[in-house]
């Protein structure tokens, strides 16, 4: 079954040598993850709740993830894509700083680059085309797709999943991301390499933090307050849910705010990565 992507919203041409794009933020414009997947949240959520009550949390060692970056562009250009070995350099740096306290590396095993202008537009249609030919590893190993040319979009990535391997939905599985995000691009606001730390939270089974809005149960994760809808730009204080206990968590890398704003995940959402990793990734 598929996941529809969580879509963050942008524009921009990759380069430190284009001019800087003035992007209106992020803005989901697909569905929330179904009932399907919210369900098997909400288990975990029972299970790590338990765990913590008991204190059967106990501290547990790295996890190393293989990752493949491929650079897809329209020309051997900067301007048209072909991001340099020094950026995905800063975009690996800025993976493992983010996820570091969380007991999660990367460990980069390979880059490929591919000249290819109809791959380089996601709208043009070509994303299990271009993913057949060069994902590589199993389904715990992580693939990065930068674009730079995605729509409407920042990027996107599907959650984890029963999948079989050589399976459509193993193929497809990843991240697709806009090339201009990453450490030292053209995206303004959204050039410290962020998209991608939050596309891979996605990866891990993380949710937006806004998910569910004020009411219900959220993101399912218990220590990330209640939100009314996504942020934008980097407004401390916010408080869309005044309702409920706490700030809206306009630092977490799975709202919508400037990359600037963002420097945490939640001990719940390291533990609902883990869980996530455990069942459905880690044996694979």
């Amino acid at each position: 079954m598929r996941f529809i992507p969580l879509v963050l919203a942008a524009a921009a041409a990759q380069s430190v040598l284009a001019a800087p794009k003035q992007l209106r933020g992020f803005s989901c414009g697909a569905p929330d993850p179904d009932e399907r997947h919210i369900k098997i949240s909400q288990a975990f959520a029972t299970i790590e709740a338990s765990a913590a009550e008991s204190g059967n949390l106990t501290a547990r060692a790295v996890t190393t993830v293989d990752v493949y970056f491929h650079v897809i562009a329209r020309s051997n250009s900067v301007a048209d894509g072909y991001i340099p070995d020094s950026q995905l350099t800063a975009q690996l740096n800025t993976l493992n700083a983010a996820y570091a306290p969380h007991n999660f590396q990367f460990s980069l095993k390979g880059v490929t680059r591919t000249i290819n202008a109809q791959w380089a537009a996601d709208d043009n249609g070509y994303e299990m085309t271009m993913k057949r030919a060069l994902r590589k590893g199993t389904y715990r190993t992580l693939n990065v797709y930068f674009l730079p040319d995605m729509g409407s979009n920042l990027g996107y990535c599907y959650f984890p999943d029963s999948v079989s391997s050589g399976s459509t939905a193993f193929y497809r599985d990843g991240c697709t991301v806009l090339s201009a995000s990453v450490p030292g691009g053209s995206a303004t606001n959204f050039n410290l390499g962020h998209t991608t730390t939050h596309e891979v939270g996605h990866w891990f089974g993380l949710y937006h933090t806004f998910q569910g809005g004020c009411t219900g149960a959220g993101d399912s994760v218990s220590d990330t307050p209640a939100q009314a809808s996504a942020t934008s730009g980097c407004p401390v204080g916010r408080d869309s849910c005044p309702s409920q206990s706490g700030l809206d968590p306009i630092h977490n890398y799975m709202d919508y705010s400037y990359d600037s704003c963002y420097e945490e995940f939640t001990p719940g959402q390291r533990a609902r990565m883990q869980s996530f990793w455990n069942t459905y990734r880690a044996g694979k």
